[in-house]
């Protein structure tokens, strides 16, 4: 376990090509990287799957034909793992995190959201990027059996409140204004920490 204990957690969810990454690389860039990290879930669970099954890692985490020809069984063998221990990807995940904002930009399952939650009260955000199934396809998206409707997909469909929905359509303005309205939350919750530290120091 890390000994940094962050201010801030932003814990992304959305379908696949919603724009997760796109979203969370914009917002890294707008806080830097030597305030915010991003943590992927899928990170360590790839770096296993690969070692455990003789695969290319780096393929693995690109978005090509490679990572998808074998979704379904990183799915399965995923499940497994989480079946044996629920935190077992999110501890590796954040095992070398030192920055004060973390955005895990992967979040699948009620699990995910559970296990930051308890973890780190207070301080964890939920974040659902938005896309419509139109926009989705242009950018690759195809409905697959065995993964689109997996709970790695549809697990946060429902029964998550999310404090926050970033519609990524591809209207820049729209983006925009969302990227601008979750900063000025994660400056406020910034705010709120500072303030929790400064009473606790009195």
């Amino acid at each position: 376990m890390t000994s940094t204990q962050p201010r801030i957690i932003l814990l992304f969810s959305g379908k696949r090509k919603s724009g997760k990454d796109y979203v969370t690389d914009l917002i890294q860039k707008r806080l830097t990287a030597e305030m915010c990290c991003i943590l992927r879930l899928s990170a360590p669970l790839k770096h296993q799957f690969a070692k455990d099954h003789n695969l290319d890692y780096e393929e693995l985490l690109g978005s090509g034909q490679y990572k998808e020809s074998y979704r379904a069984d990183m799915i399965r063998w995923g499940e497994m793992k989480r079946q044996q221990d629920s935190g077992f990807f999110c501890r590796l995940a954040i095992k070398r995190a030192t920055q004060p904002f973390w955005m895990i930009s992967d979040c699948r399952r009620k699990s995910d959201v559970q296990w930051f939650r308890e973890e780190f009260p207070d301080r964890c955000v939920c974040v659902r990027v938005e896309a419509s199934e139109q926009t989705r396809s242009q950018r690759g998206w195809r409905f697959t059996t065995g993964v689109d409707d997996a709970e790695s997909e549809c697990g946060l469909d429902e029964g998550v409140k999310f404090d926050y929905i970033v519609r990524n359509d591809g209207a820049d303005d729209v983006l925009e204004k969302h990227l601008e309205d979750l900063l000025s939350l994660i400056k406020s919750q910034e705010k709120e920490s500072d303030t929790r530290n400064d009473i606790k120091h009195q």
